[in-house]
């Protein structure tokens, strides 16, 4: 099982192939904020990689972070990840403070907007 380490939570064993967004909630006990549902729209779902961010990107992560204008090199969407391997995050878009009423629906077990495909991370 990947090890996943986020920054001031603790180190958890997640699930190899869950989605990075759900390892969280589930797992981690983070409150992920997830508000169009895991299909890479909203940017809401945000981490940090301070270790182990994955080289592969999903086209539809790619495309919008860039319409976003989100160019921080290790900001990624936490919906759009899998867990294959140990990672070290920071959980930067959470929903305490934020108003809302909820984080948004709960994400689908496998990864969407489907056909998923890959690129490399530039």
């Amino acid at each position: 099982m990947p090890k996943l380490i986020v920054d001031g939570v603790g180190e958890f064993e997640v699930p190899a192939g869950k989605r990075l967004v759900n390892a969280l909630v589930d797992e981690c006990g983070v409150d992920q904020l997830h508000a169009c549902g895991g299909v890479a729209r909203c940017t809401t779902c945000r981490v940090e990689f301070v270790a182990g961010e994955p080289v592969e990107i999903t086209k539809a992560e790619q495309e919008v972070l860039a319409a976003k204008g989100i160019t921080a090199p290790a900001v990624r969407l936490s919906c759009q990840i899998l867990c294959n391997h140990d990672m070290t995050i920071k959980a930067t878009s959470r929903l305490a403070g934020t108003g809302r009423a909820d984080a948004g629906r709960r994400p689908a077990d496998g990864l969407e907007p489907q056909p998923v495909a890959w690129t490399q991370k530039q």
